[in-house]
């Protein structure tokens, strides 16, 4: 068990750190290149939720021997969809993928400005805590199905921070101050991890609803929040892009699983 947390604590610190990194060295880089790596990175997002949901966390949520039929866990995914589905009207948490959208449009109001951050830092820490769960409950169910959860996790991460560097930067936050605070607030999914595993851990029958819940929130974020963004380049050439990266992110997924098992 002690095995366990370690793994924990290794991939929930790594998730939180390793998006942050990787988003402040993309905002470092020249606007031209941004614009063309951010779909790229999306759509790769994309499959790698979709591939930990259907290939890993459903799968061992319904193979659960403490499941009784297949009905109680879907129920639950579909509870999990109306759940995010009222977070992120709650403005909550919210998952924005471009320097500007709909809910982070700049204002001219600069206490308005300073307001969105604050609300950001907010709802990145509880967007992590609940990562942290969730990553928790799945190397509580089994060793690989962790890792690649926790691949998942990092994967669709990225771009969010990227969204959220470029909030707080409109906040009037510093980079180097940014940069800090987004890295104090990735702490929470190490934190949710290891309460998840104390407590899941004397619950085992929670699991499997919870690995639902999982692949509910990540079927939520690429249905709801990912794909949307893909259908504004309609031509040809970035549909057939998206495709591959997509069935490349699934492929990635798929290998890890199988590798690590």
């Amino acid at each position: 068990m002690d095995s366990i947390l370690l793994w924990i604590i290794l991939f929930t610190v790594l998730g939180g750190a390793l998006s942050v990194v990787a988003a402040a060295t993309f905002l470092v880089l020249p606007g031209g290149i941004q614009a063309k790596l951010l779909p790229s990175l999306v759509s790769f997002a994309i499959g790698t939720l979709l591939g930990a949901a259907f290939l890993g966390l459903l799968p061992h949520a319904l193979e659960s021997p403490v499941v009784t039929g297949a009905h109680t866990i879907t129920l639950a995914v579909l509870l999990g969809l109306l759940l995010f589905f009222l977070l992120e009207k709650m403005v909550l948490w919210r998952h924005c993928h471009s320097n500007h959208c709909e809910a982070h449009t700049p204002v001219s109001d600069s206490v308005k400005e300073i307001a969105a951050s604050r609300l950001i830092l907010i709802g990145d820490g509880i967007h992590n805590l609940i990562d942290g769960v969730l990553i928790a409950a799945a190397f509580l169910t089994d060793l690989h199905l962790g890792v690649v959860t926790s691949l998942a996790v990092i994967a669709h991460e990225i771009p969010q921070e990227v969204g959220d560097f470029a909030i707080l930067l409109q906040g009037g936050f510093t980079r180097g101050r940014a940069f800090a605070y987004n890295v104090l607030v990735s702490l929470t999914t190490v934190i949710g991890g290891v309460a998840a595993f104390y407590s899941l851990s004397l619950t085992e029958q929670a699991v499997p609803y919870v690995l639902a819940l999982a692949a509910s929130s990540f079927i939520y974020i690429a249905v709801a929040d990912l794909i949307p963004g893909l259908h504004k380049r309609i031509e040809v050439r970035a549909t057939v892009e998206q495709i591959v990266l997509i069935t490349f992110g699934v492929a990635v997924i798929y290998a890890v699983h199988s590798i690590v098992h």
